[in-house]
């Protein structure tokens, strides 16, 4: 079957150390670490544990190279730019640093990722604040989207969106929603979890925070995070974690030495940078954009479904609709026995009153994959 996109090169699962017995179709969730990056951070390791003292005492330059590295790839202010172990941390770094006084509106949409939502609620019961939710149809068009969320901004001490959304593989319109929170005044925070690899420069819109996982799409080790934060707040911007580093009046430093952290994954980082330039990511981005489209284009004809009519999905995420007949109420069942009977890494997730399958590809994808799942996956689901 004709792809839509040139093939730069074929699919490259020997990068990986990836299991070649499994369909691992779903990279957006935990990602998957090159096999170099790997060699990287045993290396890092037995140099650590040969003599920690002298680790603990050197890493600190280590950890600004990798730190500058990773902010030069998003195009973002090094003055501004913290390593943190995720999203979820970022935004909480966020919610801690910005005033939220009793009586405000936290402002969020339902397409927000579960763990956003326990902290802007956590936030908003510790301050006395109200927790606001804006419903977003599916296949709602940017100025919807922006005339939605402006509609809520009154009396809003914070917005926050997600710059592709987890659980509907949607782009929401960044720039336009910045414009529309400073309008009213409203700071904004951006869950850019799934962003860098797919949006180029994604931390540049102008947002007050923003924050994205390299764990995802750039194949960094886990937990392995950026945070962006706009002048304005890096004085009162805080490590969630009290240190030695929190009495370091330089912003992006007092994030770096926490403690007895593991530091090998934010070191060993950029390696996995070095591996999509050697893939020639530009390119190879939307030959996966064709690859996932056509892929849940089969998959959805073996369901007798369809693919979702988003707008603006993401490079490398499609959602397939689930029969109606499919029951998702029992947490990870399904997904387990998809696991064990058809050796398939897969996610389902749901919206309103839909259900989904979220593909999401890598370099080691290819066609087989997405039509080895369709042949087996209707007799799971029946």
């Amino acid at each position: 079957m004709l792809l839509k996109y040139p093939i730069v090169s074929g699919p490259r699962p020997d990068l990986w150390t990836l299991d070649p017995g499994v369909l691992h179709l779903n990279h957006g969730s935990y990602g998957a670490v090159p096999r170099r990056t790997q060699e990287v951070m045993s290396a890092l390791r037995t140099e650590m544990d040969a003599n920690p003292m002298v680790w603990f005492r050197t890493v600190a330059d280590r950890l600004t190279a990798s730190r500058l590295a990773l902010a030069s790839y998003l195009e973002t202010d090094p003055a501004g730019f913290a390593l943190v172990p995720n999203a979820s941390a970022g935004v909480t770094v966020a919610l801690q640093t910005l005033p939220i006084p009793a009586g405000s509106r936290i402002v969020l949409t339902d397409h927000a990722y579960g763990a956003v939502r326990y902290a802007a609620e956590r936030f908003a019961k510790e301050r006395g604040a109200e927790v606001v939710t804006v419903g977003i149809p599916l296949e709602a068009d940017d100025e919807t989207v922006v005339a939605l969320v402006a509609a809520e901004l009154d009396n809003a001490s914070v917005l926050i969106v997600d710059q592709i959304t987890s659980g509907t593989a949607k782009v929401f319109p960044i720039d336009a929603l910045v414009t529309a929170a400073h309008a009213h005044g409203v700071p904004i925070v951006v869950d850019g979890a799934h962003a860098p690899a797919l949006i180029d420069a994604p931390a540049a819109g102008g947002a007050d925070f923003w924050t994205g996982n390299f764990h995802k799409w750039p194949a960094a080790p886990r937990a392995t995070a950026g945070l962006v934060v706009a002048e304005r707040w890096r004085t009162a911007a805080m490590p969630l974690i009290v240190s030695w580093s929190e009495y370091d009046e330089r912003m992006p430093e007092r994030f770096d030495m926490q403690g007895t952290y593991d530091y090998v994954p934010w070191i060993a980082a950029p390696e996995s940078l070095r591996v999509l330039a050697d893939l020639d990511w530009p390119a190879r981005r939307p030959q996966l954009t064709a690859l996932v489209e056509e892929g849940a284009k089969i998959l959805a004809k073996a369901l007798g479904t369809g693919v979702a009519d988003v707008v603006h999905p993401p490079a490398t995420m499609r959602l397939v609709e689930l029969p109606p007949a499919v029951d998702l109420s029992g947490g990870d069942a399904l997904k387990m026995r998809v696991s064990r009977e058809l050796k398939a890494e897969i996610t389902f997730t749901g919206f309103e009153e839909r259900k989904f399958i979220r593909l999401s590809a890598h370099a080691y994808n290819s066609l087989a994959d997405y039509e080895k799942l369709s042949e087996g996956l209707p007799r799971v689901l029946a």
